[in-house]
């Protein structure tokens, strides 16, 4: 059976890096949202609602995804994986790397957010496109048998680049003084960032484009807007990845995301160790991703999945139980419970396996991005919204989600995938 060589491990490394890094470049900006909020808008507006605008530049991100992916996709799957592999990740650096370099309001006045929100937003569309690019161009290189292992490393790639900003974030805040930190220093990690992903830009000039798209070049004439097609013709495969996508933006986002801040405030953790007990559970999840992803091309992704299904709302449930009653076992909890998330790397490999490769990259990009965007946008509101009535509610939300997983782990083992 045909094997990893030099040429796709050059190929996964590459990706994941580059992945690394513009992940890196997508999160930053919110590890530094109050001093933005302070430089960015008039010194007269009170905090919370320079914070609040803040917020909603950040999250301006994450509402254009669909829209950079699905154009992206588009031109991926009609004139090649490769250049908007490339292409991504320029639209990351460069945005990123203005940021470092932007004016404040002190020295434009109003122009400042709106130059913000304008790189955030360009930010936002690179990743609706990198995401699922990633993911296609690693499964379209590598032997069938290791397509959930690279998916599931290039998954691994993003939650390593949500832990370099931890640590480039802290670093930051150890190393300078609030006052240094307000008048510089916070330009400094978009700086770096802009300068890697420049970097990674070069480094993916590298790469060939996949041996899956050069076979079927020669057809790509006269098969129409490949999103049309998959919305005409793939309705199961859109379903089926918008479920798995679902599952995994909602928990990301609940477990890694805002359980720290609930944590703080809801259980009464110190700061200091709700963001270690989190350092510690993302570096679970990166390694989860892994294990998950190579269980599953030696087993199959359906059992694979019941697994790690009953796992994620085991984990959830018991974390959520135990630090109400006590902070002793915080950090081996939320570890077990950054493990099991990890089952969320078999996404992408449900959704580049469902839809077949003239349509492939536009199928995945649609189903997940939209997903991400609507679901994963709600789910801080929602669990705002129903924590005053139970504590436990992020854990049975997720919990909900793991069965729902484990359900379709069942679908898919009956359906041999």
């Amino acid at each position: 059976m045909e094997s990893l060589d030099r040429s796709h491990i050059k190929v996964l490394s590459l990706s994941a890096l580059g992945g690394v890094l513009e992940f890196y470049d997508f999160i930053i900006f919110i590890y530094f949202a109050h001093t933005i909020g302070a430089l960015f808008f008039p010194p007269t507006m009170p905090e919370w609602l320079s914070q609040l605008q803040t917020f909603c530049i950040f999250a301006a991100g994450y509402l254009v995804r669909p829209v950079g992916g699905i154009v992206m996709a588009h031109f991926g799957d009609t004139r090649g994986r490769k250049k908007m592999f490339t292409l991504s990740i320029f639209l990351m650096a460069v945005p990123t790397l203005l940021m470092g370099f932007a004016p404040t309001y002190e020295d434009i006045g109003i122009y400042a957010p709106m130059l913000l929100l304008l790189f955030r937003m360009l930010q936002g569309a690179a990743i609706g496109g990198e995401v699922p690019g990633a993911w296609v161009f690693v499964s379209e290189h590598v032997p069938p048998k290791y397509i959930s292992f690279a998916c599931a490393a290039l998954t691994a790639g993003l939650t390593g680049g949500i832990f370099l900003g931890a640590m480039v974030a802290l670093a930051i805040n150890t190393l300078y003084t609030p006052a240094e930190i307000l008048s510089f220093a916070w330009r400094i990690p978009f700086i770096a960032g802009g300068a890697f992903g420049i970097v990674a830009v070069l480094l993916r000039q590298w790469l060939h484009e996949t041996p899956v798209f050069q076979a079927m070049q020669k057809n790509i004439q006269g098969t129409g807007i490949p999103l049309k097609r998959v919305l005409l013709e793939h309705k199961p495969a859109v379903i089926l990845t918008a479920l798995v996508s679902w599952v995994l933006a909602a928990s990301i986002v609940t477990m890694i995301l805002i359980t720290p801040t609930l944590l703080q405030t809801v259980f009464k953790v110190s700061p200091k160790l709700a963001l270690e007990a989190n350092g510690l559970a993302t570096v679970c999840l990166t390694m989860g991703c892994l294990v998950f992803g190579a269980l599953a091309g030696k087993f199959g992704v359906g059992k694979v999945m019941l697994l790690g299904s009953i796992g994620l709302v085991s984990s959830a449930l018991l974390l959520y139980q135990q630090v109400a009653i006590s902070h002793d076992h915080l950090f081996l909890l939320y570890g077990l419970n950054g493990f099991f998330v990890g089952v969320i790397a078999l996404t992408p490999t449900i959704g580049v396996l469902s839809f077949p490769p003239e349509v492939r990259f536009s199928g995945l990009s649609f189903s997940y991005n939209v997903t991400y965007a609507v679901l994963g946008g709600l789910t801080p509101i929602f669990i705002s919204l129903t924590i005053p009535f139970t504590s436990m509610a992020p854990a049975f939300y997720v919990a909900s989600l793991g069965v729902l997983n484990f359900g379709i782990g069942l679908y898919l083992l009956r359906k041999k995938f």
